[in-house]
């Protein structure tokens, strides 16, 4: 696991042992990370802080020619919101830990022209499977079931 992919992990890990949703993110430009975040729909009763979401929200007010720049992380696939969010702000690459917990819009990122690379991180996909054994009603709550 890269070091940028085990940043956005430690965040999954962060939201995990708050008793949040285990899915982090990090954004990362010149090969510095320049907002971290992690989900966050259980611990502050949020419909929108989705470990991607949170992680941007974090990096602040950016120009466009700073997100044009950027790579973001994430653990997990990312959902129509947060991949809608990417594409507005013209990121030109996702790099996601595991998507086979869920399958977000990595075809769609593609249409929009952004890369897209999956690692396949097994800690990444076993510790959604921990998550998801332990509180299957709040998966199913975040992924709209």
């Amino acid at each position: 696991m890269n070091k940028f992919l085990k940043a956005a992990y430690e965040q999954a890990l962060k939201s995990y042992n708050e008793g949040g949703i285990p899915i982090g993110s990090v954004l990362v430009h010149d090969g510095k990370i320049i907002g971290a975040g992690h989900n966050q729909r259980v611990q502050k009763g949020s419909a929108i802080l989705h470990g991607e979401m949170d992680a941007l929200e974090n990096a602040g007010r950016l120009p466009a020619a700073v997100y044009a720049e950027c790579t973001l992380y994430t653990t997990l696939s990312p959902c129509p919101m947060c991949s809608g969010t990417m594409i507005l702000y013209k990121i030109p690459k996702v790099v996601i830990g595991e998507n086979r917990t869920f399958m977000g819009q990595e075809e769609w990122l593609k249409e929009h022209g952004m890369e897209v690379e999956v690692a396949d991180s097994p800690e990444c996909y076993e510790l959604m499977q921990r998550f998801i054994k332990e509180k299957p009603a709040v998966w199913n709550e975040d992924i709209g079931v």
